[in-house]
């Protein structure tokens, strides 16, 4: 009987353990989903046979440093489901004392609603013109239509990503909020998932399910309000992994193991950049939107389209 009572015990007990198991992997934190540990396929082997390069003058080879396509086995790990977002970053910036991004202090975003309060009207005004750029007579408009026109215009620009943004500064911003950057593999598994998909939705090019700059947007850089795009979502449920901004990564730039291919940025202690951006030019050909698609740039840059997102280790 005492066997019986032990072996029911240790049932129950496993019972209980992979109940428990499952259900960690539904319980990511807020704004985070989970991407479950295992083997996946990164990088390609594909090659500019379409002469890409020559034909829109680009300085980098196409699909070269991305060889060759290789197995990468990662354990479980959250990664944000969206950009990090103006109005995120903004709780930072004001925490920390940081760096406000420039495009703020061009577009009225950085101004505190206190301090607009105090203001005179004709510098409430010109700032309405000037800053916000209403399309509008902001000459006749009065104080109370004049601010709660900039706080309806903020309140928009809270759900953008945030761009501008250094290495160094996505960096301190994971921190602050108890994560890291992704690693670029980490950023590359959650793009495309386990089946080696060219975009985080599938093989086939498919300019409506992305912000590349060609959209209609409310936003002089090409970008839209995060999660915008419905149908672009990676195979875990991470938003515009394709489009919008850039996002930083944690590595340097580096061939990968095997590569015969050798850049004069590899080793110069430039970082990742991963999943194109909303960008003009070249940027919005559909090459720079795929899962495996590389950019190396100076740790210290800006630009107008590139943001971050964060990820954290899973229990």
């Amino acid at each position: 009987m005492a066997r019986c009572f032990a072996a029911l015990f240790v049932c129950v007990s496993a019972v209980v353990c992979l109940a428990s198991c499952s259900d960690s992997r539904h319980s990511a934190p807020e704004d985070m989903v989970q991407i479950p540990a295992g083997i996946f396929t990164m990088g390609s082997d594909k090659t500019d046979s379409d002469g890409l390069q020559k034909q829109y003058g680009l300085v980098k080879p196409l699909f070269l440093d991305e060889h060759p396509r290789h197995e990468v086995t990662l354990p479980s790990y959250y990664i944000d489901r969206y950009e990090v977002s103006n109005f995120d970053y903004k709780r930072f910036v004001q925490a920390v004392s940081g760096r406000e991004p420039f495009g703020w202090t061009q577009n009225g975003y950085n101004l505190l609603p206190d301090r607009l309060a105090k203001t005179e009207l004709d510098t409430l005004r010109w700032i309405a013109r000037e800053y916000f750029k209403f399309d509008k007579d902001t000459s006749v408009m009065d104080r109370e239509t004049l601010l709660r026109a900039m706080d309806e215009r903020q309140k928009i620009l809270d759900r953008y990503p945030v761009a501008e943004i250094s290495w160094d500064e996505a960096t301190a911003f994971c921190r602050w909020k108890g994560k890291r950057l992704p690693t670029e593999s980490e950023w590359e598994k959650a793009a495309r998932g386990t089946d080696g998909r060219e975009f985080p939705w599938g093989d086939n090019w498919d300019v409506a399910r992305l912000s590349t700059g060609e959209n209609d947007s409310s936003s002089d850089e090409g970008l839209m309000p995060l999660g915008s795009f419905e149908f672009s979502k990676s195979p875990y449920g991470a938003y515009d992994m394709a489009g919008n901004v850039w996002e930083w990564v944690e590595d340097d730039y580096r061939a990968y193991p095997g590569s015969d291919f050798q850049s004069p940025d590899f080793n110069q202690g430039k970082k990742v950049i991963r999943g194109g951006g909303g960008g003009v030019g070249h940027y919005a050909l559909s090459v720079f939107f795929r899962a495996a698609a590389r950019q190396a740039a100076d740790r210290n840059a800006t630009s107008a389209d590139v943001g971050f997102r964060c990820a954290k280790d899973a229990p």
